[in-house]
């Protein structure tokens, strides 16, 4: 088994906002995170696919087609975007770094061959701050 990972970047703004909760108690849990005006990020997206090699190319999957289903799946319907607002696959969603990973996932995971696996998402929202995320 091989792991592949490709490595995206994209920009969009959120807020953590229950809808549930009260005002204060939102600011209690999210802090500046709850802000009416909403905040950004520079995201760093690690997508990482496992298969084996193909023996007529030496792939597992080629990579200017993973660049291109990222790109269309995700970074396309992201960069530059409101998470609460501008996309779809989080709609109904709390806009955390760990939702949009599992999103990513889904996003991704219908579209690759089926002797192509997705391995796992690491989603960057700070230097100092990313989740991963392996379909569990």
């Amino acid at each position: 088994m091989v792991y592949v990972t490709r490595v995206e970047h994209f920009n969009a703004a959120h807020k953590l906002f229950n809808p549930d909760w009260s005002r204060e108690q939102n600011d209690a849990v999210f802090g500046k995170c709850a802000n009416d005006n909403w905040h950004g990020h520079n995201y760093e997206l690690y997508v990482t696919i496992k298969g084996n090699p193909n023996p007529e190319t030496g792939f597992v999957y080629d990579a200017k087609k993973l660049s291109d289903l990222i790109k269309e799946q995700v970074t396309e319907k992201l960069d530059h975007r409101n998470l609460n607002i501008d996309v779809d696959f989080m709609n109904g969603k709390l806009c955390s770094t760990e939702n949009l990973a599992i999103g990513i996932w889904n996003q991704l995971q219908q579209h690759l061959p089926q002797d192509v696996y997705l391995h796992c998402i690491k989603l960057y929202e700070t230097p100092r701050i990313f989740v991963e995320y392996y379909g569990e």
